[in-house]
């Protein structure tokens, strides 16, 4: 795009809050931000004047199924598309397509679809229009605990295996990121170093692990935790397993889908509490259900039911043996959710769902507001909502 300049009242870095401020983007790029005092204007900039709205960085999702009726374990460009589609008119510039635990036949060709589509995304995307960047592959599953397994298929589970992992990590054609495992299993710290070794983050999650075996994974280089109270063996204050060893190591982030459903406010009081806002990721577990309504939906290769939750209304997401089975949430309801169930800031809020994920998935110029990161950002309304968006340059607000 040409050299544009955009003013808002305030800028969320969101290290911190800029009064008054202006950002002036050039191509895919930010030039320059500081207040209107500190920045000047370049001349031949066109000036885009947003009046009391907020500039933020663009979120990121480290979790996320799928959306728009699509299922992103379907593998497809259209799946892609649509997706990408949704997230960016919700505030989301990048994500993580996940993958459900399923069989060797169905998730290998999966995984080697969407590895190709990652590879080949610039030029195959459609850019009429703001898309939500796919910037890497996250597998739940299948290394996951049969006790904790939430919506996951107990047939398509399986022991952590390098040779499994290995025909995953080659059919992703290096876009894997991220592995989802449950630290007890017998082989998990192995498979775990292997991961490492090839520069995929292992992430603990549907896991009855306790407390020691917790720590020697968080030890050994776990980079954070998967949404945080469900599918993992509770706390007890003799056995506070993983969730203990989540609320008090500060090393281990931890993702949180804040719908209302999944946690609820008091606990999502204490998880603020205990981790403080810069070790938060806030994610939504979105299905194929998002952006849809009440109905029938799929979730990998299992039949889910979306219908009003008692006693909140809100949709919630169940398989047919009534576990959750993800969400219907976006990250700029979750933004929302977050500041209310809380009571912290809109920016340590918009922290969580940029800065915190974009820098446990290394992802240095996303996430952020400054010179040299992506033009990837969200123009939120005073009160938090989307005004719109901007992915790489391109915007639906100008």
């Amino acid at each position: 795009m040409p050299l544009t300049a955009l003013a808002a009242k305030q800028i969320f870095t969101p290290l911190e809050v800029i009064e008054n401020g202006v950002l002036v983007v050039e191509d895919r790029t930010i030039q320059s931000l500081g207040s209107r005092e500190e920045c000047s204007v370049p001349p031949a900039a066109r000036l885009v004047d947003l009046g009391d709205r907020i500039l933020a960085p663009g979120f990121v999702d480290a979790h996320i199924h799928g959306a728009a009726g699509y299922d992103l374990t379907e593998g497809t460009l259209e799946a892609l598309m649509a997706v990408a589609q949704l997230l960016a008119r919700h505030g989301t510039t990048c994500f993580l397509p996940t993958t459900m635990s399923a069989s060797e036949a169905v998730l290998l060709p999966a995984v080697k679809n969407l590895g190709r589509l990652l590879r080949s995304w610039e030029d195959e995307a459609c850019w009429g229009e703001p898309l939500a960047t796919p910037v890497g592959l996250h597998l739940e599953g299948p290394f996951l605990s049969t006790d904790f397994r939430g919506a996951h298929p107990a047939a398509f589970l399986r022991k952590p295996s390098l040779a499994l992992f290995q025909e995953l990590f080659e059919a992703a054609q290096g876009s894997l990121k991220v592995l989802t495992l449950a630290p007890e299993l017998e082989g998990a710290l192995e498979l775990q170093a292997e991961a490492t070794r090839r520069g995929v983050k292992v992430a603990l999650g549907h896991s009855n692990a306790n407390y020691e075996q917790a720590i020697k994974s968080i030890e050994a280089g776990a980079s954070h935790a998967v949404h945080v109270f469900n599918a993992m063996r509770p706390f007890g204050h003799r056995d506070p397993g993983l969730l203990g060893a989540i609320l008090t190591e500060d090393r281990l982030p931890a993702e949180v889908i804040a719908d209302g459903i999944h946690v609820s406010a008091a606990a999502m009081r204490l998880l603020v509490r205990a981790k403080g806002a810069d070790n938060i990721l806030l994610v939504t577990d979105g299905v194929s259900a998002t952006g849809m309504g009440p109905g029938i939906y799929r979730l990998g290769t299992t039949e889910i039911l979306i219908e009003p939750d008692s006693p909140t209304g809100a949709l919630a997401c169940r398989n047919r043996e009534g576990n959750l089975a993800g969400s219907v949430l976006t990250q700029d309801v979750a933004i929302r959710n977050t500041v209310t169930f809380t009571g912290v800031s809109l920016c340590e809020a918009v922290k969580m769902a940029s800065w915190n994920p974009a820098r446990v998935l290394g992802l240095e110029r996303k996430g952020w507001l400054g010179p040299g990161a992506d033009a990837d950002l969200v123009v939120l309304e005073p009160d938090g909502s989307i005004f719109g968006a901007m992915v790489l340059g391109a915007a639906n607000f100008l």
